[in-house]
């Protein structure tokens, strides 16, 4: 006869408040079809309005993307190009949706690289979008771990010499403080498309105790029951952030 043993059930974790994605595979997707590679790009827009939406949906609060890291500029001159063209399209066309569905707007990385009009159009973006309260969309572009972490650093620095801080006064927190995500949770999910298993310089810092998910789907094939599989996965996990098993069961057995 079958026990009830729900006082050692492995409590469920509810959604995600915030999910970070390096959406990998755009160009391998195009190619398996002898397309170019800029094919692929445009069939990924394809996908982030859809994750999106599904986000939006099912009320998580942040959404992080990673659509173009700093080592990104090493790839062939034609298709860096072809990928600001493509972002700065796609900014024209999509801040109004954004604006009009309640989603906040935000861009992290290091923008002085970008050419000017497109530099406009992501501040644009973003101050037209700011009130808005549905679902923050983080766009990490010219964006690397190390360089959020360094700029940090300057920033204390400069607040030490300025005989704001003392050397002591730098913590975790105070670090934390100074990231381009501040003002953000930090991420409970990390997805990876594309087969690979690596972080490759994503929110370093911040990703310190998320829960990693890789999938082989090339990021045009990942849809929303891709992801709805990812979240089920985060919300089966037993989250201890240096706890042991029993001591979580125990607070979450705790009324």
């Amino acid at each position: 006869m079958p026990t009830d043993d729900s006082s050692h059930a492995q409590p469920v974790n509810p959604n995600p408040r915030h999910i970070a994605i390096i959406m990998d595979g755009n160009g391998r997707w195009a190619q398996k079809r002898f397309m170019p590679r800029a094919m692929g790009h445009q069939a990924g827009v394809k996908t982030v309005r859809k994750i999106v939406e599904y986000c939006a949906n099912q009320k998580i609060e942040v959404l992080s993307l990673f659509a173009f890291s700093s080592e990104n500029w090493r790839r062939p001159e034609t298709e860096v190009s072809l990928l600001m063209a493509l972002f700065m399209a796609t900014l024209q066309r999509e801040i109004n949706k954004l604006d009009r569905n309640n989603i906040r707007l935000r861009f992290i990385g290091d923008r002085s690289a970008f050419p000017e009009k497109l530099q406009q159009k992501m501040a644009e973006g973003e101050a037209q979008t700011e009130h808005n309260t549905a679902l923050t969309l983080v766009i990490a572009a010219n964006y690397g771990g190390h360089w959020d972490i360094c700029q940090a650093f300057q920033k204390i620095s400069q607040k030490i010499a300025a005989g704001e801080l003392a050397q002591q006064d730098i913590t975790e927190t105070l670090i934390n403080q100074h990231l381009s995500t501040a003002d953000l949770p930090e991420p409970d999910l990390f997805i990876r498309t594309g087969g690979e298993q690596r972080v490759s310089n994503f929110m370093l810092w911040q990703l310190a105790y998320a829960e990693m998910y890789f999938t082989p789907a090339l990021w045009p094939d990942f849809d929303q029951n891709t992801l709805a599989e990812a979240i089920n996965s985060f919300k089966g996990r037993q989250r201890r952030f240096g706890h042991t098993g029993e001591q979580v069961l125990n607070k979450s057995n705790t009324p």
